[in-house]
């Protein structure tokens, strides 16, 4: 997420600089309810110590309202088609939603 959140923060500023409306607050979507939890509240453990910096820059854009983090079920999250071997129907209905489609495909 603190990966996302310096993407996020670079692309506000470019926008600026280039004068396009930026909408605020940018939805991150995350399908670990760990993570979102860690991200937002200021509770640290010994194991999450290491980790500590990231969760600043995070929970920081998000009280500012720069970004909105939300939660979303591992079935809906459309990135995983990029990341994660999928089922047959999960994978059509994540290459229907990103508009992609086989160009070489019978028809």
């Amino acid at each position: 997420m603190a990966a996302v959140t310096c993407e996020l923060t670079w692309l506000r500023y470019l926008f600026k600089d280039l004068q396009v409306n930026f909408v605020t607050p940018a939805k991150l979507y995350c399908d670990n309810q760990a993570t979102l939890h860690t991200a937002v509240n200021l509770m640290f453990h010994k194991r999450t110590k290491h980790i500590e910096m990231d969760c600043h820059a995070v929970r920081e854009k998000t009280q500012s309202e720069h970004i909105a983090a939300a939660f979303t079920s591992s079935q809906t999250q459309v990135a995983d088609l990029l990341t994660k071997p999928l089922g047959k129907t999960i994978f059509h209905t994540h290459l229907r939603k990103l508009g992609i489609t086989y160009i070489h495909a019978p028809t």
